[in-house]
């Protein structure tokens, strides 16, 4: 049995939320989408690739070639506009299918999992990230980095023949919560503090969503925000 919560919010300093994310535990299916791009172009491709994913899931496909496919509609969604404006967006998703579980990502929204502690399954695309491998920065650091926020794979945007789409799979056990969530949470809130709220098993998952969300806006909320927890009973 699949427990979930969701939830997004604008946040404190933007005027529309180009955050996206679907929830459907009879699919199994779960994603968060982070949209970029000027005139509404950020909420037009989230919600691109979210009914894609969606739709190719559903129809069978595996989750990481539902990516891929979205990202190709998303390119041939752009190519007729004639303006110069991107049109992309990150993708965290987690497909759910017998005891397994499947997930796939690109860009710097992620995919944590929670048994008996909280860990990063996703792999940010991000350029600190890169300068963090390279040994060029301290990790500890990474959060305060300047350029943080610049992130190296973006579906619609990144050149098909150089897409890196992020993936990962395992055995589901009862115990496990999954959390996916755009980097408006990730901003605010350490893995530390997500983690003690994810472990309160007195709360309900929507529960859970909700102290986050709101966590996230008590520490200033400069950005879209959105959440999924999906445990498993």
């Amino acid at each position: 049995m699949i427990e979930f919560g969701h939830g997004t919010h604008v946040g404190l300093r933007r005027t529309r939320n180009e955050d996206t994310y679907y929830a459907d535990a009879s699919l199994g299916l779960f994603l968060v989408a982070d949209g970029m791009g000027g005139h509404r172009h950020g909420e037009v491709a989230s919600a691109l690739v979210r009914d894609a994913i969606a739709d190719l899931v559903t129809r069978g496909h595996h989750l990481v070639e539902a990516v891929r496919a979205a990202h190709e509609r998303l390119v041939q969604q752009a190519r007729p506009r004639r303006d110069r404006l991107p049109m992309g967006t990150t993708i965290a998703a987690l497909r759910m299918h017998g005891d397994h579980y499947e997930v796939a990502w690109v860009g710097d929204s992620r995919v944590y999992l929670w048994q008996g502690h909280l860990r990063q399954i996703s792999h940010d695309h991000s350029l600190v990230q890169e300068l963090v491998e390279s040994g060029a920065l301290d990790a500890s650091l990474a959060g305060q980095h300047p350029q943080r926020n610049v992130i190296t794979q973006a579906l619609g945007i990144t050149a098909s023949d150089q897409l890196h789409i992020g993936m990962a799979r395992g055995k589901l056990t009862p115990g496990m919560s999954f959390l996916l969530c755009s980097d408006g949470l990730t901003e605010e809130l350490s893995d530390t503090v997500i983690g003690a709220t994810i472990e309160r098993l007195d709360l309900a998952a929507q529960e859970c969503v909700d102290h986050l969300l709101l966590a996230a806006l008590d520490h200033g909320g400069k950005d879209n925000v959105t959440a999924i927890l999906a445990r498993i009973h």
